[in-house]
């Protein structure tokens, strides 16, 4: 790395925004009171954060994407404001769909899932999601999830019948709560498959007996394995405690699944589960959200090779995450285009600090602007995560930043605001994952650098005395160090392009 790419490290999202104990007021919408709600952690400065993965039969889409993506940023921006972020987020690597594909391929179910698994850590690396803190899988915790049904019965809320154990919804008086649903509504409307066992045809399934080629594991109603509710309850609670303070995924786990994770893990403690709930809108194809079941699924692999990743994500952070987003690919080049400024930015930064100590003088009012649309950045992340207006924040701090740097081609104002400035917007976009990698090329070796500098002040000369020839023969010897060079009215530019 340059000394110009030193100068421009952002400063670490984890303490950025402030410190411990000097928050901002951050308003979240909690899908449980449908409502903003100023957010404060349980336990002094430490989020405790669970998301529900994704199932691994088969490789993740765009939807997936856009949920991970969603939730990193909420991440990254709670840790940028001072928090102690706890992030799990699970793997479900047994169920039906697993269990099916493995039968196809004529394969264990383990060598799905884990293939998928590895794969899922690819796609989220490509796209610039950090791991979660853990990421359970469903498989590794089954006795904790026998220990939770043990429990549940044990209450009267749940009942075995012939190796399979239901919860009883009618038990569980705060059932519909999250969803809005009312229990009588989902009598009349219910297309659940006709078991006469159940007392009521809601009750769901926390332990199903096993059947013939499936896993199964020891449980005292016999061999079996769990249903897919409850393993987030256990997990969920083993990792962050039986009251914790966010719990994420799609809008369409509101219902059923996360109404019954709040229904089996309540009834199992007699204590509130998660404080705040936070569900994404979905990514459509059309009129159908895309879905690997309905086959309309574009791969966020396929996606990462036709597009730049960084650009998906500025696509995907452009509309509010609780709203539906119709998917447009040809949207994604755009973002790539819009993109191009910022790295520009990047790029200018790294030159201009190979030429040394700038020379002191006014900066117009630069740095008071950067921190006013910082604020309005923080403003807008502070209001429910709104990255679009945050995004707005960065986009018209790159234009005040470009202006600024092409008053520095004509005069002799300092360059050390113009650093500064791009090294704000690297940070704030850091927090919505953006910039994090180098841009390339990162610029060339301090020495050569400064013989291109040298070349370029003499070029300038050579033009400026209309000596063409002598202009021509240092734009190739400046070409053979690894640089282009562009004519402007102000002088030349030039771009650090090896070979």
């Amino acid at each position: 790395m340059t000394d110009a790419g030193r100068t421009r490290q952002p400063r670490d999202a984890s303490s950025a925004g402030s410190t411990p104990g000097e928050h901002g007021r951050v308003v979240i919408y909690n899908t449980l009171t449908r409502r903003k709600e100023e957010f404060r952690p349980l336990a002094g400065d430490t989020v405790r954060m669970y998301v529900c993965g994704v199932t691994v039969y088969d490789l993740s889409h765009a939807g997936h994407a856009r949920s991970a993506i969603v939730f990193d940023v909420i991440r990254r921006y709670l840790a940028y404001r001072g928090y102690q972020v706890r992030f799990v987020k699970n793997f479900t690597d047994v169920d039906d769909k697993i269990i099916r594909r493995a039968n196809e391929e004529g394969v264990p179910p383990s060598l799905v899932s884990e293939r998928n698994i590895e794969e899922y850590h690819a796609d989220m690396a490509a796209i610039g999601v950090a791991p979660a803190d853990e990421e359970p899988k469903a498989t590794e915790h089954v006795p904790r999830m026998i220990q939770l049904i043990q429990r549940l019965v044990a209450k009267g809320v749940a009942y075995a019948v012939d190796g399979d154990v239901f919860f009883e919804i009618r038990k569980f008086p705060g059932y519909g709560k999250l969803s809005g649903k009312k229990l009588e509504d989902l009598v009349a409307g219910a297309r659940v498959e006709v078991d006469e066992r159940k007392r009521d045809p809601l009750d769901f399934a926390l332990w199903k007996a096993s059947k013939p080629g499936e896993p199964a594991w020891e449980s005292p109603w016999g061999p079996g394995r769990p249903g897919w509710h409850v393993e987030c309850s256990a997990m969920s609670m083993q990792y962050l405690g039986e009251t914790f303070d966010i719990h994420g995924g799609g809008e369409d786990l509101i219902f059923p699944h996360h109404e019954n994770e709040i229904a089996q893990s309540e009834g199992a403690t007699g204590r509130p589960f998660a404080r705040f709930w936070i569900h994404n809108g979905l990514a459509n194809l059309g009129a159908q959200k895309m879905s690997k079941s309905l086959g309309n699924t574009l791969t966020i692999k396929d996606l990462a090779r036709r597009h730049d990743p960084e650009a998906l994500r500025l696509y995907l952070l452009g509309t509010h995450y609780r709203n539906p987003l119709d998917f447009a690919e040809a949207r994604i080049d755009e973002a790539g285009r819009a993109l191009e400024r910022f790295r520009a930015l990047l790029e200018a930064a790294d030159r201009l600090a190979s030429r040394g100590t700038p020379a002191p003088g006014s900066d117009d009012g630069l740095l008071g602007t950067v921190g006013s649309l910082r604020e309005r950045f923080q403003a807008a992340m502070d209001d429910d995560f709104n990255a679009p207006q945050a995004i707005a924040a960065l986009f018209e701090m790159a234009s005040v930043l470009h202006a600024y740097r092409d008053a520095l081609e004509r005069d002799e104002r300092p360059v050390g605001p113009f650093l500064l400035g791009v090294n704000e917007l690297l940070t704030l976009g850091h927090v919505l994952g953006l910039f994090q990698k180098p841009v390339e090329p990162a610029g060339p070796p301090r020495e050569v650098a400064e013989r291109i500098e040298a070349l370029v002040r003499a070029r300038d000369g050579a033009r400026a005395r209309r000596d063409w020839r002598r202009a021509d023969a240092l734009r190739s010897e400046i070409a053979a160090l690894g640089a282009i060079t562009e004519d402007t009215p102000h002088g030349t530019r030039w771009k650090w392009t090896p070979r």
